[in-house]
């Protein structure tokens, strides 16, 4: 029997949990099942329990639970040994402050970096730092979202990339890249909430660089649903992948849109499940 907790994939059995944690009776259908089908926004708890009682469920999400938020990540690709953008990791201000000097707080780097919060997504939580005001506001606004129970953040390495940036979407056994160019020079963001535009094959020599560490990564951590976000210094003569981030939940324009992503979507879940017999 297949189990599916996606409301748009259909099974054996259809089982909604969206709202609510999983309680004894998805247990049992979670037992008796071969596979379990899981949607992009399941709680950590029913990814647990089917993991935990089921030999075979999709998405794999171990990467995601384990190595959880922006700071995760970077623990993540230190440990697979992968090309990122050097990041320092600090759990709090204070933290910050003790490694850098209470009494005055100094760049732990030459100006320009980047601030990461451990959470949010499309660039809501990411801040360009150019000067010591610049570091001293975001601090503060670090230290107001700790109020609130919100906390970790990150110092990284800027790397300038000509405003693009690449995704590389894995769903299944594929791989999906597109560029997001931001044509305004001054704007920092190249989300495409910040006004870039999608150019699907503007380098493929690059793309084909950026998928192959992609796979790799996916192999060594069985990921086979995430947005993946690359970077190239555009000084670099040889430009190397850069990876930036992960995305459990990433945006379908790139993709052709929602119809297309859930079309590409059941292919894969299906040839996985055949995979399994």
């Amino acid at each position: 029997m297949i189990v599916s907790y996606h409301p748009l994939f259909e099974a054996d059995r259809n089982i909604i949990c969206a709202g609510r944690q999983p309680n004894a009776e998805d247990l049992a259908a979670i037992q008796s099942a071969k596979a379990v089908i899981l949607g992009q926004g399941c709680y950590q708890s029913l990814y647990a329990m089917a993991r935990a009682n089921c030999p075979n469920v999709f998405p794999n999400y171990d990467a995601r639970f384990r190595y959880p938020g922006k700071l995760g990540q970077i623990r993540l690709f230190r440990k697979l040994d992968v090309r990122h953008p050097e990041s320092r990791i600090y759990s709090d201000v204070a933290s910050f402050q003790k490694r850098h000097g209470c009494d005055r707080v100094m760049s732990p780097r030459q100006f320009p970096f980047v601030v990461k919060l451990d959470w949010g997504g499309e660039g809501e939580t990411v801040y360009f730092i150019n000067s010591a005001d610049s570091l001293q506001r975001i601090l503060k606004l670090i230290t107001d979202f700790e109020k609130s129970g919100q906390t970790g953040f990150l110092l990284q390495e800027y790397i300038p990339s000509d405003g693009k940036s690449l995704r590389v979407a894995a769903i299944g056994r594929r791989l999906i890249s597109y560029w997001r160019v931001q044509p305004d020079t001054h704007n920092f963001y190249s989300s495409l909430r910040a006004g870039a535009f999608i150019a699907p094959d503007k380098q493929p020599l690059l793309q084909q660089k950026a998928e192959a560490v992609v796979q790799t990564v996916c192999q060594r951590t069985g990921i086979n649903l995430a947005g993946f976000d690359v970077i190239f210094s555009k000084d670099a003569e040889d430009p190397a992948p850069l990876l930036l981030e992960i995305n459990y939940f990433f945006g379908r324009k790139g993709l052709g849109g929602s119809d297309a992503y859930y079309g590409i979507l059941k292919t894969e879940i299906q040839a996985w499940l055949d995979g399994i017999g």
